[in-house]
């Protein structure tokens, strides 16, 4: 009775608008009132402090800040010319560029919403010039923008392994796989939208531009090198990534002398209060989560639906329905959060490996960025796009459709992603 009013007041508290991480830090100081009284209240500050300084969340505001270099210092452009030459050739091809560009992009910021508007403000314009409607400009921009949260490094991916105390390394090699059929999937339906709406080629294929743009970007190259190498040959961790990732992105950029610095202050500026909004709901989740665990209701949850079925298949289905519709709602971070540390019990206890898990996560909420009423990817590539939210849903189910595959594949057939982390950890 006392879980259920908590969580009534959580949900009230969020439909009046308080803050996330407020309510959540409300609704854990009630818990704690009522369950130990006043005296447990006396080390909440010490106990938040400490929730949110762990060293593996260092990373976020790293690779926010690389992807902001990355943004301002000419990175991006010399990426599109690429990729444009590459296959642009086909019809379509603007499309496929901005998938393309974003699988990139991806393993740099991990964030979809600074994927979206680095690359929506480049492209949705010139898409919309070469004949897309705003709202399949809109639709692919977006629907690529969430493959920032399955290709490492992924921002949730570190704090789902927070949360679950797992290796983020494991989750983001893991990652790859789903990532790369992903934006293959999300090709496969632009290349069938141009083909019926008849949209145009860039350019015939150039073998001469080809290799010029490559040299141009050759540099931009070490990004992913440094970032990915590092991680998956051992020689650094993913926190340590981070930090060489900014270095690498300033370095870079220093190359190509170019760097628009009023850009790259309000994007640190953006990024360093997404950064804050993380960081508050993970102090916030320090309460919550004691309350939590002092008053055993994630083993309660895990008791009651092995007492239902204690087959893998079929808890993965309820978790995997229970995510999406909580995608609906809450953000990424918040969903992460609040419900992570809630269902691992369950996990154990089923025998579910935990880095499988969190892959199925990850992929559930960005389905759930996608997916109204909060989708903030999808938001902000409408609000870039200028176009109706509704519209653009109609056209994005058909790319929604791609990631709800990968999901249904990575949680049914956990060979496919995992086989990476066998090679190069187990």
């Amino acid at each position: 009775m006392l879980m259920l009013s908590i969580f009534v007041a959580l949900v009230a508290l969020i439909c009046i608008n308080v803050p996330i991480a407020v309510a959540l830090a409300m609704a854990g100081v009630i818990g704690l009132l009522a369950t130990e009284g006043v005296n447990s209240l006396a080390a909440i500050a010490l106990d938040m402090y400490g929730g949110a300084t762990k060293f593996s969340l260092i990373a976020i505001p790293m690779f926010v800040l690389a992807g902001a270099i990355m943004n301002a210092g000419g990175i991006t452009d010399r990426l599109i010319n690429f990729v444009s030459a590459l296959i642009g050739f086909v019809r379509g091809g603007l499309a496929m560029v901005n998938i393309g560009v974003s699988l990139f992009f991806a393993e740099i910021s991990g964030s979809a919403v600074a994927d979206v508007a680095a690359m929506g403000s480049i492209l949705i314009p010139q898409m919309k010039k070469r004949g897309y409607s705003g709202a399949l400009s809109a639709a692919v921009t977006s629907s690529s923008a969430s493959l920032a949260i399955i290709i490492p490094p992924s921002i949730p991916m570190i704090l789902y392994a927070a949360s679950a105390n797992t290796s983020v390394e494991q989750l983001f090699v893991a990652g790859l796989v789903p990532g790369v059929l992903g934006a293959a999937g999300l090709m496969g339906v632009a290349y069938w939208f141009a083909r019926r709406y008849n949209l145009p080629t860039e350019e015939a294929f150039n073998i001469p531009r080809v290799r010029a743009t490559f040299i141009d970007a050759l540099p931009a190259f070490a990004l992913p090198v440094v970032i990915l190498g590092g991680i998956f040959g051992g020689y650094v961790t993913a926190t340590e990534a981070a930090g060489l990732a900014v270095i690498a992105a300033l370095v870079v950029s220093a190359w190509y002398r170019k760097v628009d610095l009023k850009h790259l202050r309000q994007a640190m500026l953006d990024g360093g209060m997404q950064t804050a909004v993380v960081m508050l709901l993970v102090a916030a989740s320090v309460l919550m989560g004691g309350f939590l665990t002092r008053a055993q209701i994630p083993q309660q949850l895990a008791e009651g639906i092995l007492a239902i079925t204690s087959a893998q298949w079929a808890i993965l289905l309820i978790l995997n329905v229970f995510f999406l519709v909580i995608g609906f709602f809450l953000h990424s971070a918040a969903a992460i959060i609040l419900v992570v540390p809630i269902v691992i019990p369950l996990i154990q206890q089923a025998g579910i490996d935990p880095v499988h898990f969190g892959l199925v996560v990850t992929l559930n909420l960005a389905i759930g960025q996608q997916t109204p009423p909060v989708a903030s990817v999808l938001i902000t590539s409408c609000a870039v796009a200028r176009a109706n939210i509704w519209e653009v849903s109609k056209v994005n189910v058909y790319f929604v459709a791609v990631l709800l595959a990968v999901l249904m594949l990575c949680t049914y057939v956990p060979s496919v992603p995992l086989f990476l982390v066998e090679y190069f950890y187990r």
